[in-house]
């Protein structure tokens, strides 16, 4: 698979390789990444120069429920909104980002799609069914979003009425899906890649992936989404993606998320089908799914504090009621199978037990918003759906409730971004660094981060106005693999400079995991270069203390006399044991800003609970980078 992915990513994956080795680049390799020697610094270069940012899982009124929630807005209004335009939401608000995205995956479920029309609209195919009649009635009453709460649930639990995936009726609407992309598709200034979201379920349990194609219309159109209907295993969607790609000579990944609302089934080590794993399903995976969404709309994923005791910043924005529709409550022995951290760690025992890992992914941040609005800002958060827009009390508003739990609008979380590291804005170069991982995630600013590591970056590195150069000339980018080191200790170029329009950087901490000489699986967050280091030191217990607030909830504002705007080192692991697995991430932390609940608040002159949240710390999360002896 990725046959032209890979040709596409060879120069920069063959440096990797070597640079791991060997800790430098030879001869030709440095040629081909650098050029010949020249005056100008940026004469000839051949890497990753800049970062695009994205959304890979937006909703449009296409997908079942966010046409039942009440979202109007369909494929085109999407796209021009992503791209800076001013549009109408659903509910009647002019609704614009701050500043465009410069590419976007509109990922309408594939089960389903395109039935919330048929039902606004009393096609006769689902008016023959009483759940149909029923919902028809719901939506046209103005009751849509009783309606897509119902409709989540019998389709959660497998008990709707007819097919979700009947070609007849997917047919038109994907060609509708695929057309959209090819317009509003412009190399270069903005990317529209062609995708679905598969909507497995499992007694409510979600296993969802976003599927993504690297390739056009003249593809794409040749295959239909792959469905829930079809099978709720992802072992069968990848067998649809291979049959893809083997009749079309495409490409094509999937990204799962929601690891948060699977109740243990994301990284079970049970398979769909019962099994256990084996080196082939290892493989499978680690090929077709690259990437994990780590945040978004419905909780952050990255880490639980239950999992994660030791670190302070674990507990943010965390959903574990229970799986998507709360039919079932969380229990802490699932959560070690949820969250990207301990996934990444249970990734070292299949490696050192098969030879492959199956979770050796990318990290992402992406929306999943049902309001064709990838809007994620603090200030301009238009929720999850049509009926959690703004609006005046909206976050006391429950989003779902039933006899398990009640989660309320305030609990959604104004998330997030995908940052994607490439040489230009195409489908092609997009989707080589999305599958070579050289991507991260952030909760919404768009804050620039580097994470390089290798064997010789020195302190001065960090001193670079040009510490790209001096990452791909000495090591390896994040998503890549480190190999062997004759003892030594693995260094860490590490770089991050704030959203220009966004607050100043409180921290880089770089998320060490590793499986010891015993076979346990470890974890370490390490403080490594901090704003404000003139005045702020760890204390006796090793621990940095806490940047401080500006923030004035009464105004929902904040100031940058505190922290940083850009903080960059190079970090050695104090702790390495050259014959033991890791992987290492960086997570950037931001300066506490207010809230989208605080801006609430200020403009419809609320007064909120004490259990609503006001503040945030913002961050981002970048790929690992993998050592293996």
């Amino acid at each position: 698979m990725w046959t032209r992915v890979i040709a596409v990513c060879a120069v920069i994956m063959s440096s990797s390789a070597h640079a791991a080795d060997t800790g430098t680049l030879d001869e030709e390799t440095t040629k081909a990444l650098f050029g010949p020697p020249h005056y100008s610094p940026y004469a000839g270069r051949n890497f990753p120069t800049q970062v695009f940012w994205g959304d890979t899982h937006l909703h449009t009124s296409l997908s079942m429920d966010a046409g039942a929630f009440g979202n109007r807005l369909g494929l085109d209004d999407a796209y021009r909104f992503s791209k800076g335009e001013e549009v109408i939401a659903s509910s009647g608000q002019n609704a614009r980002l701050l500043r465009p995205l410069d590419w976007l995956v509109i990922a309408d479920h594939s089960d389903g799609m395109g039935v919330f029309d048929m039902l606004l609209n009393q096609d006769p195919t689902l008016m023959q069914y009483s759940d149909g009649r029923k919902w028809s009635g719901m939506i046209r009453e103005g009751r849509g979003v009783e309606a897509a709460l119902d409709l989540i649930g019998k389709f959660s639990q497998g008990k709707l009425q007819w097919s979700s995936a009947d070609p007849e009726m997917m047919k038109p609407v994907w060609q509708g899906v695929v057309e959209a992309a090819e317009r509003h598709n412009e190399p270069g200034k903005f990317t529209a890649m062609i995708g679905y979201e598969w909507t497995s379920l499992i007694s409510g349990n979600n296993l969802h992936r976003v599927v993504i194609y690297r390739d056009g219309a003249d593809k794409a159109i040749r295959t239909l989404p792959y469905t829930n209907d079809d099978s709720s295993d992802p072992e069968k969607l990848w067998q649809a993606l291979q049959a893809y790609e083997d009749k079309t000579g495409g490409d094509v990944l999937a990204i799962p998320h929601n690891g948060n609302l699977s109740n243990g089934m994301m990284f079970s080590a049970e398979r769909v089908n019962g099994k256990r794993f084996n080196k082939d399903y290892a493989k499978l995976r680690h090929n077709w799914e690259p990437l994990y969404e780590v945040t978004q709309i419905k909780g952050d994923g990255e880490a639980h504090p239950f999992l994660s005791p030791d670190d302070e910043f674990a507990d943010y924005e965390t959903w574990d009621f229970g799986n998507l529709d709360v039919s079932a409550l969380k229990t802490n022995d699932m959560l070690e199978y949820e969250y990207a951290r301990s996934a990444l760690k249970l990734g070292l025992n299949y490696q050192e037990k098969l030879g492959v890992n199956p979770f050796q992914f990318g990290m992402i941040g992406s929306t999943d918003s049902h309001t064709s609005l990838a809007a994620v800002e603090e200030e301009n958060f238009f929720g999850k759906h049509a009926g959690s827009e703004p609006a005046a009390k909206r976050m006391m508003k429950a989003f779902m409730s039933n006899e398990n739990a009640t989660i309320y609008t305030w609990q959604e979380v104004s998330s997030g971004y995908a940052a994607v590291w490439a040489r230009e804005n195409t489908r092609e170069a997009l989707f080589d660094a999305l599958a070579r991982r050289e991507v991260y995630g952030t909760t919404g600013p768009r804050m620039m981060v580097r994470f390089f590591g290798g064997w010789e970056f020195a302190a001065e590195d960090a001193r670079t106005r040009n510490p790209a150069w001096v990452g791909y000339n000495k090591g390896v980018p994040m998503g890549g693999v480190l190999k062997g080191s004759n003892g030594d200790a693995p260094r860490f170029l590490v770089g991050a400079l704030r959203d220009p329009f966004g607050a100043n950087l409180d921290r880089i901490q770089i998320v060490k995991g590793w499986r010891d000489s015993k076979g346990k699986l470890q974890e370490k967050v390490f403080d490594v270069v901090w704003g404000d280091a003139d005045s702020r030191k760890p204390g006796s217990n090793g621990k940095l203390p806490p940047v401080g607030s500006t923030v004035d909830v009464a105004s929902a504002s904040w100031t940058n006399t505190i922290g940083d705007p850009e903080l960059i080192t190079v970090w050695k692991d104090p702790d390495f044991d050259a014959d033991e697995q890791a992987f290492y991430y960086a997570r950037v932390l931001e300066i506490p800003t207010p809230r989208w609940t605080a801006y609430d608040a200020k403009r419809f002159g609320l007064k909120a609970g004490d259990e609503v949240p006001m503040t945030t710390q913002e961050r981002a999360y970048t790929s690992p980078i993998w050592y293996t002896p």
